[in-house]
């Protein structure tokens, strides 16, 4: 009956016919797509079986002998002692406050960077300053802070020398609470802004030239171009960019705020990432851990899911 039906049975030589061209594409092109093999093992081996530890979050006495199923279940308790307890809303506050200041600051940098160089004229200056910009992204973080603990010593330290210059008196950067947020977040402009402007000037060199000559024709200023042809055109590319940052916000840097962290800036600098390293590596409660950073995990997926819904409603640029 359903075959005699004319809906049914074009909507069978649809799937067919599709599944066919998928066959022939596979065929046709199986070395490309053997070039995915060792990315779908990576994040299957490495991202999505470790999610099966998740687990623990619903347990309590968890021993590597006994397995990841041989605690005792007991439901959301591990999240309701994290929700209560006193370093809740610290962590809370820590993280969101470093990420959105990082959010802030540093994502308009390397679009800010990619549109002066985009203005400049000369190649070879415009050669120097994208190589210069680019270099500190290679720099090892441990190397980074090293620097950062170098320039900000008490004798002889680059960043005391110039308070001394304009008569400030000389501090302990890294033992100095207020001062741990704009070290970590200037410092991250420096490194990563040069390198995150590479995107946003491959974007810049996709925008039709004939539009900024027909701008010029019409009297437009190089500000009126800016405006009006320039931030237009990749507009979709800081969109998707501000998404996928929007699902990483509750991530802040664990291992640079690890190197940088003392006791004495713990108030400004405990993060979740770092509270759950203490927890989980230091005083071995992996499922108190693993339940706090499910929590931080969803906190994630719910922005990522919140920033593309807006996106797509507001200007129909969206992941999805």
């Amino acid at each position: 009956m359903g075959m005699n039906n004319p809906l049914a049975v074009k909507q069978t030589v649809q799937t067919k016919s599709k599944f066919h061209f998928l066959k022939r594409e596979i065929i046709r092109n199986k070395y490309v797509y053997l070039m995915l093999v060792p990315v779908l093992l990576f994040y299957l081996i490495f991202c999505y079986g470790p999610m099966y530890g998740i687990l623990l979050s619903f347990q309590s006495g968890y021993s590597p002998a006994k397995g990841i199923m041989g605690g005792n279940w007991i439901g959301f308790e591990n999240f309701t002692m994290f929700f209560e307890s006193y370093n809740f809303w610290r962590l809370m506050g820590n993280t969101l406050i470093l990420s959105v200041l990082s959010l802030v600051i540093g994502f308009p940098a390397p679009i800010i960077l990619a549109l002066l160089l985009n203005e400049v004229r000369n190649r070879y200056f415009k050669n120097a300053v994208q190589t210069v910009s680019y270099l500190p992204h290679f720099i090892s973080v441990v190397v980074v802070v090293g620097m950062l603990k170098t320039f900000s010593s008490l004798d002889g330290g680059l960043f005391n020398i110039v308070r001394g210059f304009f008569g400030f008196e000389h501090i302990m950067f890294f033992t100095d609470k207020d001062m741990f947020r704009p070290l970590y977040i200037l410092s991250n402009v420096w490194q990563g802004a040069g390198w995150a402007s590479i995107l946003f000037l491959a974007a810049l060199a996709g925008i039709n030239s004939q539009l900024y000559e027909a701008a010029k024709m019409d009297g437009a200023n190089r500000w009126r171009q800016l405006l009006h042809i320039t931030l237009p055109g990749i507009m979709p590319t800081i969109v998707v960019l501000l998404i996928l940052r929007m699902g990483s916000i509750m991530n802040a840097d664990f291992q640079k705020i690890l190197l940088m962290q003392t006791a004495a800036t713990y108030e400004t600098s405990d993060v979740i990432s770092t509270f759950v390293y203490r927890q989980g590596m230091l005083l071995g409660d992996q499922a108190y851990s693993t339940a706090i950073g499910l929590f931080n995990s969803i906190i994630n997926f719910a922005l990522l899911l919140g920033a593309n819904y807006i996106s797509r409603k507001a200007n129909e640029t969206s992941l999805w």
